[in-house]
């Protein structure tokens, strides 16, 4: 339950609670908004929580959400945790680096719509997988969507 709620927090409450408040208080674009609010929330706070737990807690990323037992994947499931770290750190840095944020929604972006596939392919997947997957696939057409829009418009 934990999970599900620090998921739907970093992915859709709080990015758009957010965007709500500073819209108000700001002259600041809504595109702009969107970015960098989203890259804060769901990069920053998400995928650095993600990767402490990772780190700290292998075996809940291995067997919960990935469906493997084995205690042997816990080093690879460290080094991801690594990643996710290194990702949730340029997400919260962003927010008083403004040039962080679209740097930081194209990586975060592209490696979230492959984690999005990658949880697809799988035959297993439980309930938080499938959170993840849809987490991961939500968040990224959000963060490319924002990169993309930066360049054409």
């Amino acid at each position: 339950m934990v999970y599900l709620l620090v998921v739907g927090l970093t992915m859709l409450v709080l990015p758009l609670a957010s965007i709500a408040v500073e819209f108000d208080i700001s002259n600041a674009p809504m595109a702009w908004l969107i970015g960098k609010l989203f890259v804060f929330w769901s990069v920053g706070a998400r995928l650095f929580l993600a990767g402490a737990r990772q780190y700290v807690q292998p075996a809940f990323t291995s067997r919960d959400i990935m469906g493997i037992e084995s205690p042997e994947v816990y080093g690879l499931v460290r080094e991801l945790g690594g990643a996710n770290i290194a990702s949730g750190v340029l997400g919260l840095a962003s927010i008083v680096m403004p040039n962080f944020v679209l740097p930081t929604a194209i990586g975060a972006g592209i490696f979230l719509a492959v984690a999005g596939v990658e949880h697809v392919r799988t035959a297993h997947r439980g309930r938080h997988e499938t959170i993840a997957m849809i987490s991961d696939f939500f968040v990224a057409a959000v963060l490319i969507g924002f990169a993309l829009g930066t360049f054409f418009f």
